[in-house]
């Protein structure tokens, strides 16, 4: 009978899962009702007391791995950490979220254990009949276009799940006892000293934000009054996704401009691309603005939940057929009424506008 052992980590408090590794528990805990495996959940935290009061209610064994050396992310601690957890729990299947942190080790782990390690994995089911199920495991390959189905015979199968594939869990909080496993560190050459990231405001791209903005190659071009406004675009860009809290995405075609001695964005990077060429994200809803070409959103945004755009023409291939809403305007006037609207909201109400704020508005400025 199979066994799974799901991986987790905390998040920069110390103590609360990550997103990504809550959505690693729904798996789980999916996959283990299906086969009717037994289930354990491996935690990697200076404290795994919150931890563990979140996954009362998963009736699993609790491991974990804690201490002050495990607050940070580092290959050598978190290799042995993971490691242990796999030593204590011997299960069959392991499954932890594909987030930098455990795709940088997770490989080494899995030959350390003699086990094989798939990645990217997007979707997990069951196929056979009682005591001879058989677990397959779905991801995709060349740019999200050709979907494969994998299955293994060996063990232990370490699989890390792509982010935003799963809900996150979300149970009853309870009381839970949680089985410390020690080990002896390697020696480490390294010491975290710190933490340096760019500020709130000169961040573009947000994988947890529930927005995405996508923006084209029609902000750098002449406008109504035969002149280009670069500078304005990047204002109203760079003022809404602060306002929103959202992501930005590009099309290949703005990224590439800077190359041709065309008007730039400075903020934008080869990192905001999406489509065929570029990052497929998962962000529940998303906005297109200026961007007329069909790549970068029928590739791109296969996984988006709603999909909105505005745009001057009603007869362009992602305006026909591939969003849900489509805003029959101009970006610039109607981002720069958005803005507005949003900035109001926010200092009337004081607090982080999401998704559904920019919804609102977008319906009160192109209703």
């Amino acid at each position: 009978m199979e066994s799974i052992l799901i991986l987790t980590y905390a998040d920069e408090t110390g103590s609360a899962l990550t997103k990504a590794s809550l959505e690693a528990v729904t798996a789980g805990m999916e996959l283990a009702g299906r086969l009717g495996a037994s289930l354990t959940i491996g935690i990697v935290a200076v404290d795994p007391a919150a931890a563990a009061v979140a996954l009362a209610s998963t009736g699993a064994r609790l491991l974990a791995v804690c201490g002050e050396a495990f607050s940070q992310a580092r290959y050598a601690t978190d290799a042995a950490a993971c490691e242990a957890l796999c030593r204590a729990a011997g299960a069959s299947i392991v499954l932890a979220p594909g987030s930098a942190r455990f795709t940088r080790v997770a490989a080494s782990v899995a030959y350390r254990v003699g086990g094989f390690i798939d990645t990217h994995i997007t979707s997990l089911k069951v196929t056979g009949t009682s005591g001879v199920e058989s677990v397959e495991a779905g991801r995709w390959f060349y740019r999200q276009r050709v979907e494969a189905v994998l299955a293994r015979d060996a063990r232990p199968w370490f699989m890390l799940l792509d982010a935003g594939t799963h809900a996150p869990f979300a149970g009853e909080s309870g009381t839970a006892s949680v089985e410390e496993i020690r080990l002896q560190l390697p020696v480490l050459r390294t010491t975290v000293t710190g933490l340096r990231a760019p500020e709130h405001g000169a961040q573009t791209i947000r994988p947890d934000a529930k927005l995405l903005l996508v923006a084209g190659a029609g902000w750098t071009k002449k406008q109504s009054d035969g002149q280009m406004h670069a500078s304005e675009a990047g204002e109203l860009i760079l003022g809404f996704l602060r306002i929103a809290d959202a992501s930005l995405g590009s099309s290949k075609s703005l990224v590439d401009q800077g190359g041709d001695g065309q008007p730039v964005l400075p903020f934008l990077t080869h990192l905001n691309q999406v489509g065929q060429t570029g990052s497929t994200p998962r962000h529940l809803k998303g906005l297109s603005t200026c961007c007329h070409g069909e790549e970068p959103h029928v590739v791109g945004w296969r996984f988006i939940a709603e999909r909105r755009a505005i745009s001057l023409d009603p007869n362009c291939g992602w305006t026909r057929g591939k969003a849900d809403v489509v805003y029959i305007a101009d970006a610039f006037a109607v981002m720069a009424k958005l803005n507005a609207l949003l900035e109001r909201a926010k200092a009337e109400e004081g607090r982080t506008l999401m998704a559904s704020d920019a919804e609102a508005s977008l319906a009160v400025v192109c209703p």
